[in-house]
């Protein structure tokens, strides 16, 4: 299966909406690697209440390829199936990768996030 390396910086997560059309939305996203190396599955973040997570839980096919932060595509689609974490130790785990590979800014998006109380 085809790969979107972790150093990009985003990926644009495409999302079908009931009328069956795609929303397309750059994200910050990071990997969890397998034991040899590969890719085990593609931590994104987003605020719960955001649309993609709405039209995830509709529609968990999605695509995704590498983008820049204005959602210029770098790559081709992916298709593939999104899950939704709900588990506390898989969201702290979520946000370990996030963290590490984003640092500060992430840490400052988070917190206004929650300072906003949208996290």
């Amino acid at each position: 299966m085809a790969t979107i390396s972790d150093r990009e910086a985003y990926i644009n997560l495409s999302t079908r909406k009931r009328d069956g059309s795609f929303v397309h939305t750059p994200v910050w996203f990071a990997q969890e690697l397998d034991g040899a190396g590969e890719a085990n599955c593609y931590y994104i973040y987003s605020l719960k209440k955001a649309g993609k997570v709405k039209r995830i839980r509709n529609f968990p096919d999605i695509k995704i390829a590498p983008c820049t932060y204005s959602g210029k595509l770098k790559g081709d689609w992916l298709d593939t199936e999104a899950n939704l974490v709900d588990d506390a130790a898989d969201i702290e785990n979520a946000y370990r990768y996030l963290r590490s590979k984003y640092g500060l800014k992430f840490r400052i998006g988070d917190f206004f996030s929650w300072l906003a109380g949208k996290s």
